[in-house]
């Protein structure tokens, strides 16, 4: 009734999938960093005043990307291999005669994908994101190292209810918030009545200070209202807008998950959600963050078919093919769920855990149909 009832046997296997999981894991990084960097330094090089130095810089910046990305495949490889190589020496056949059952064979290798996926989350949250952003900006400037230009201007859209905003320009944030180069979309049920365009626009507050305490709508100065049922110009020194959209929507910033640690992205999540913006696509990317590395604890128990059946039924590379195709169905299925979260198909914490969940049992159900 032990989970390890030999802790020889536990130790010998958490070490050999430990060590094949990082032996592939190297492999692929050097093989797949050696041909993008192939494509991507002339385009390094060309910036001027880049050396060889900044080669390696892009790597610095690139192998954590790949680690995040490659290494629950390594995992599955690892697992298939380990597996593989102990059904064919019989080990597999020597552990079940001694009488440890299939679960606690595989035992010693969640443990091991546990303590993978631990490290991996903790990589990711500390070293991916931070190359991440560094890596992209690097890359949108062209890979020189001075500072891009940062443009006077940002245009901004807003939707409330059924009307449209865009700003030209958006300064200031709270009470202060001030637009420049306004245009209001007035609709009522998906039809537009008219277009109110404006020089400024200021919020009008009936009590308070803060961006949703007694506001009423915008005070716009500069106004021309055309009125598509009529079409007629009108125009206006200045005009009061009754409006349910508020400062803070046009003052919070975009958020990139990738960019930003799970500790750090939820309070953000929090803002954009209290500004009245569709926070559907960071809620799957944020659980996402967990789920990912949680995905190597799966990889020992989908391939795990390639564990048992006799090595001399001639089964053994159909059987580690058939574990291979379930690890690489499940990656598959996770890409289109997180695909179909961010699209708004399905609730976001449906579309982070459901394909876990569903190869759970699906490797549970194979695992005990066959040797429980």
């Amino acid at each position: 009734m032990k989970l390890f009832p030999s802790r020889t046997i536990a130790w010998y296997m958490a070490r050999m999938f430990i060590v094949r999981s990082a032996a592939f894991l190297f492999g692929l990084i050097v093989i797949l960093e050696s041909l993008d960097l192939l494509g991507e330094s002339g385009k390094i090089l060309a910036a001027a005043g880049n050396s060889e130095a900044d080669l390696w810089l892009y790597v610095s910046l690139r192998v954590p990307q790949l680690v995040q990305l490659f290494l629950p495949f390594s995992v599955l490889l690892a697992t298939l291999v380990t597996l593989a190589t102990l059904n064919q020496n019989s080990e597999v056949v020597i552990f079940k005669a001694a009488g440890i059952s299939a679960h606690q064979i595989l035992a010693p290798l969640f443990l091991a994908a546990l303590a993978i996926a631990a490290a991996n989350f903790a990589f990711n949250e500390s070293i991916t994101t931070r190359a991440n952003q560094t890596l992209k900006i690097w890359q949108d400037n062209e890979y020189r190292h001075t500072p891009a230009e940062r443009k006077p201007a940002r245009e901004s859209w807003v939707r409330g209810g059924d009307d449209l905003f865009r700003a030209a320009v958006v300064t200031g944030s709270g009470a202060a918030t001030r637009l420049s180069g306004v245009t209001i979309y007035d609709r009522a049920d998906n039809r537009l009545l008219r277009v109110v365009m404006a020089d400024s626009a200021a919020p009008s507050l009936s009590a308070g200070v803060g961006s949703g305490s007694g506001f009423t709508g915008w005070q716009l100065s500069g106004v021309r209202v055309f009125d598509v049922v009529r079409g007629t110009l009108t125009t206006l020194p200045d005009l009061a807008f009754a409006s349910s959209v508020v400062p803070r929507q046009f003052t919070t910033a975009s958020i990139n998950p990738a960019w930003l640690p799970l500790w750090e992205l939820w309070p953000q999540i929090a803002e954009q959600r209290a500004a009245g913006k569709s926070v559907d696509s960071l809620v799957a990317a944020a659980w996402h963050k967990i789920s990912g590395p949680l995905s190597t604890v799966l990889m020992p128990l989908l391939g795990a078919v390639a564990a048992f059946g006799l090595a001399r039924s001639g089964r053994l590379f159909v059987r580690a093919v058939i574990g291979m195709f379930l690890g690489f169905a499940f990656f598959v299925a996770d890409n289109f769920m997180l695909a179909m979260g961010n699209f708004g198909a399905v609730p976001p914490v449906m579309a982070a855990w459901a394909p876990f969940l569903l190869f759970l049992l699906i490797g549970e159900a194979v695992l005990i149909r066959t040797e429980e």
